[in-house]
């Protein structure tokens, strides 16, 4: 992956939001970060910390303060011409994580799902257009009878199906799923996860799953990215984030996570981390290369402190 062109390119994305004259909030700042054809990146953090404004700002319900958003060797983030708006809204689908905030109560599920097909005319005939809506339902694991209710008569899980069926149809490159399990059961969680990698199999069409369950982004991610407070402060393969963080901050989201064994969990130790008082300045950091695929943002000073203790910890 690492030799072909990737993807999605996001090169010091920033999002600054005016809300007075004296005061702007800083809500992404400088991130940057690849998504190879057929990958999933995991975007995590803590409420708050920029991960879904970085999704709205690729997609453009945002409009980037600064940096440059890449898709497929085309900038989606400046001013866009008609190609290239057609190439972003056809190309890159998001999935909503509240199902039933998105899904319009007044249209039968036919309808959103072939939303996309309507505006961008992609059939001949409406038979065409019945036809694309049943396989798309098909595939994700709901049946063609459906097509006819509204969405008040579907579970959560079925709803959020249908957010993936929409997306799915306009046959993206990329989708972004903005804390898309959230709001389900556990149990749920699981099988939309496994529909996600089932589909994304057959489709080779690369994830930004953005979400705050630790577990789950490794199960389904390749690669992750660790945001705090608008920044990038450590992006690695799945195995360099959980076997060997490097970041305070990155260490502590770790130790949160419960283990099933109850041995362990009594074990388990979590850490505590205050950006006010760590004595940190992620403003004053660079991007620290410690492998070909593990970064993370600190000084100098910073990077061999903290190396230095996860080599006197082993």
């Amino acid at each position: 992956m690492e030799d072909r062109r990737p993807l999605l390119q996001v090169d010091e994305l920033k999002q600054h939001f005016r809300l007075s004259a004296k005061y702007t909030v800083h809500a992404v700042n400088g991130v940057s970060f690849e998504i190879g054809e057929g990958e999933t990146y995991g975007l995590v953090g803590e409420s708050g910390s920029g991960k879904s404004t970085i999704g709205r700002s690729i997609i453009r319900l945002y409009e980037p303060t600064s940096g440059r958003v890449i898709l497929d060797g085309v900038e989606i983030s400046g001013k866009l011409n008609a190609k290239e708006q057609n190439l972003l809204r056809t190309k890159v689908q998001m999935i909503f994580q509240d199902p039933m905030a998105c899904l319009n109560p007044r249209k039968k599920v036919i309808d959103i799902i072939a939303q996309g097909l309507d505006i961008h005319k992609l059939y001949r005939s409406r038979q065409e257009r019945t036809e694309k809506v049943h396989r798309i339902l098909d595939k994700v694991g709901l049946s063609r009878e459906h097509a006819n209710r509204y969405p008040h008569q579907f579970s959560g899980g079925q709803r959020q199906r249908i957010g993936i069926a929409r997306a799915l149809i306009m046959e993206p490159k990329l989708i972004i799923a903005d804390e898309a399990i959230s709001a389900l059961d556990v149990s749920i969680q699981a099988q939309v996860v496994n529909l996600m990698k089932d589909i994304q199999e057959e489709t080779k069409t690369a994830y930004l799953f953005i979400a705050h369950d630790l577990s789950m982004v490794k199960y389904i991610s390749d690669r992750i990215g660790v945001l705090h407070l608008g920044y990038m402060v450590e992006t690695g393969t799945t195995k360099d984030i959980f076997e060997n963080p490097v970041h305070p901050y990155t260490k502590s989201l770790l130790s949160a996570i419960p283990h099933a064994n109850p041995i362990k969990e009594k074990q388990r130790v979590a850490l505590s981390y205050d950006y006010r008082t760590s004595g940190i300045d992620y403003s004053k950091g660079t991007q620290q290369i410690l492998s070909d695929t593990h970064r993370v943002l600190a000084t100098d000073a910073e990077r061999a402190a903290w190396t230095a203790a996860e080599t006197a910890a082993l």
